[in-house]
């Protein structure tokens, strides 16, 4: 048969693209700066503030004492999106705008009535501040109207940045995706009637060259904990949010700034013990670097050699249930950054890339050394460029592999879009040579909030010339009272892109969810949700393997707290081959109809002291499957918390009676914002050698540059394959120095 299947590009195409993208001119967007504007008008698509220039730039010492600062025009009409869809907010909050030559400078004064309810306890950079007060700035500094930088802080100064790319937030569905850092400066304060910040953001770290008349997009989110308020200054319904970039406010006044090119070169030096099961140990003195260059204000070259990731965090013990793959989150900063450029969606986890696939064994979760690799991301006008090319060297049971990525957006009307994705693997292994996978997907919007998103993807491996294709469509509705979705999708038997996730192939499924949401006049209730959903999932030759259906009922309360019960969860799953489900029981082939239930509950949010618990009960393949877990958290101080999760799983199946409980404890003590511990401590009864360990010191002695001093026992990494394969178990204790600089 005739090989119809192109290979999608590798290095030198790519080289072609990134030279090609040189000779396309800027496509930043100009406007002339209207200097009797004043603070925060209405404009067409939402608001318009205007920064004030300055010779001097503003001290950054977290007050707004500094006279400078009142030179500033003020923004102050924030509106709620929770709990009230475009109130006043409750509470008044004032930012002035200011720059220099080479920095934009935000003065931000959060009001409070009752300043000693203020939450603020997370000194740690990078980690979620959603049980805190906090602050976030959102610019789109290409004004695309798709994608942005996101700074948040909270009463305490602590950053986390992040990325949203094509108006989507994160996959854990926070606000935006956080795997981008950037090199900026925040201090705040808690005071008598609020609390204030102030934040100074270098033109470089936007990868902003210089420019006059500039417009950006603008937002500003603004999150009161105790309340459970959200207010923003624009896109403030609730089916907006701040990663609609598509309508945020804009900003005026830049001009005539200094050169703002990214440049940063990063390298590192690791010094390590390596103890793996059934090896001797080794001692690697050894070293890497990274490099971010801006070509153009709107496409970024991320280059590494000799990659490491010692100081990525350990994933969570896991202990599948399912006759399926699971998916767990990339958490490796090369791949974070700009990811969301590479996504393509094939429906639930299922992706076309998933980049987990490069570097990390995905059954024994083991690393795989990573020579070294090139990244471009960014926009060309409408065209929003991914190009990827990393290489893996032979590792154990793992071979050589290059492994190359292009994906390409069209932007279209209102956050819709069209796009191809090519991805080639090759391999040293003489059984899998080669690996190729591409398809087409768009996403059309109609009506603001009826989306359809489709994909046809197809991949080729050596030996399998049929039945390797995916092609679905998914219907989505989004208002204030309904969401609802219907899917189909069908997902050929040799369907195999190995640098993607697909949790099952051979399929033709259909699925279909209607949430009818509803917002009582109830003391305490915010809002309530009934949902109900139906999953058909026949093999391409018509034979049922599964299905579902499922009744839900939400409640969320005004402090935080929530419920979340399946009153019936019911299932056909057909097993074909016989499930391992724990040390010598197997669940045999067969068709098994069971029912669960289950009863979620979380405590309010803004006490030192929050818990949640999560019961699932009913049948399991012929017997009985009882799941608890409770999870705790205390945070006594912004320099201490704590958190416990123990789950409980009692089978009892006509195989044999057995447990299996995982648990965790996490500690944080955190010296300052720059000097932090942290400790993982998990326990898993399947394993025969249950308790695995990560102990983690963080020095951030300057801007992007960091010390590291780790301890690892167990895996860093869970794996992706079904049923629950014994792990490697390693013993590392690591020393990573890391040293960002401007050449």
């Amino acid at each position: 048969m005739t090989n119809t299947f192109t290979k999608p590009p590798s290095l030198r195409l790519c080289c072609a693209v990134f030279l090609a993208a040189l000779t396309v001119p800027s496509s930043i967007a100009a406007q002339s700066r209207n200097s009797g504007a004043p603070s925060a008008v209405q404009g067409g698509g939402g608001t318009i503030a205007e920064a004030v220039r300055v010779e001097h730039p503003p001290k950054v010492d977290g007050s707004l004492s500094d006279p400078v600062w009142q030179t500033a025009r003020l923004v102050s009409d924030f509106r709620q999106r929770e709990p009230n869809e475009g109130e006043p907010a409750t509470e008044k909050t004032e930012v002035r705008i200011l720059f220099t030559r080479h920095a934009v400078y935000f003065g931000i004064h959060c009001y409070d009535s009752e300043p000693s309810r203020i939450v603020a306890t997370e000194l740690r950079r990078d980690v979620s501040q959603n049980l805190d007060d906090h602050f976030e700035i959102l610019i789109d500094s290409s004004h695309d109207r798709r994608d942005a930088y996101v700074f948040q802080i909270n009463p305490l100064g602590t950053q986390v940045d992040g990325l949203v790319v094509e108006e989507q937030g994160s996959n854990s569905g926070g606000d935006f995706d956080s795997g981008w850092d950037g090199v900026w400066i925040s201090e705040a304060r808690i005071t008598s009637d609020g609390w204030t910040a102030t934040v100074e953001i270098p033109f470089t770290t936007l990868n902003f060259t210089k420019s006059k008349n500039v417009t950006w997009g603008l937002n500003f989110k603004r999150f009161i904990r105790r309340k459970n308020e959200e207010d923003l200054w624009s896109a403030y319904r609730r089916t907006f949010g701040i990663a609609k970039v598509s309508r945020a406010g804009e900003l005026t006044g830049i001009t005539e700034i200094g050169g703002g090119r990214l440049f940063i070169v990063k390298p590192y030096g690791l010094i390590q013990y390596d103890k793996q099961s059934g090896a001797n140990a080794k001692f690697p003195l050894t070293g890497g670097v990274d490099v971010k260059y801006g070509l153009r204000s709107n496409l970024v070259l991320n280059l590494t050699g000799n990659t490491d990731f010692a100081d990525t965090d350990v994933d969570q013990v896991q202990f599948n249930l399912t006759p399926f793959k699971i998916f767990i989150p990339e958490k490796r900063q090369f791949f974070l950054e700009n990811a969301g450029i590479f996504n393509f969606r094939l429906g639930a986890d299922d992706q076309l890339f998933f980049s987990r696939q490069i570097g990390i064994d995905p059954v024994t979760g083991q690393q795989v050394p990573i020579n070294g690799g090139g990244k471009m991301t960014g926009t060309i006008g409408r065209l929003a460029l991914g190009v990827m090319e990393v290489d893996t060297r032979s590792s154990g049971p793992n071979p050589y592999a290059n492994y190359a990525v292009v994906r390409l957006k069209e932007s279209l009307w209102g956050g819709s879009y069209v796009g191809v994705m090519g991805i080639d693997k090759r391999s040293s292994n003489v059984l899998d040579t080669y690996n190729q996978a591409g398809g087409i997907d768009t996403r059309l919007v109609f009506f603001k909030n009826l989306v359809l998103d489709g994909h046809l993807a197809q991949s080729q491996s050596p030996g399998k010339p049929t039945g390797a294709s995916d092609v679905g469509a998914i219907l989505t509705y989004s208002s204030n009272w309904l969401d609802a979705t219907a899917a189909r999708r069908k997902v050929g038997p040799n369907f195999n892109p190995e640098v993607g996730f697909v949790e099952i192939t051979d399929s033709n499924r259909e699925f279909a969810d209607l949430t009818f949401k509803a917002r009582p006049k109830i003391a305490g209730i915010r809002e309530l949700q009934f949902e109900g959903f139906i999953f058909h999932s026949p093999d391409t030759r018509g034979v049922v393997q599964t299905q579902e259906w499922q009744g839900t009922f939400r409640a969320e309360f005004n402090s935080g707290a929530y419920t979340d019960d399946d009153i019936a969860d019911v299932f056909t799953q057909r097993i074909t081959t016989p499930l391992n489900i724990f040390k010598n029981i197997f669940i045999p082939n067969g068709l098994y109809h069971f029912g669960r239930h289950q009863l979620t509950y979380g405590s309010r949010q803004d006490r030192r002291f929050t818990y949640n618990f999560f019961e699932r009960f009913g049948d399991y393949y012929g017997g009985r499957l009882n799941e608890f877990r409770v999870r705790a958290n205390y945070r006594p101080t912004p320099k201490f918390s704590v958190s416990a999760s123990q789950t409980w799983n009692r089978f009892r199946l006509p195989q044999g009676n057995f447990s299996v409980d995982l648990a965790s404890l996490q500690g944080n003590y955190s010296f300052s914002r720059f000097l932090t511990f942290s400790s993982t401590l998990q326990m898993d009864t399947a394993n025969t050698r249950a308790v695995s360990a990560n102990l983690r010191l963080r020095y951030n002695y300057r801007p992007d540059s960091d010390l590291f001093i780790i301890y690892n026992l167990g895996t860093q990494f869970v794996s992706l394959a079904a049923a629950n394969p014994q792990q490697i178990r390693e013993t590392r204790f690591a020393i990573k120095f890391t040293y960002s600089f401007r050449p």
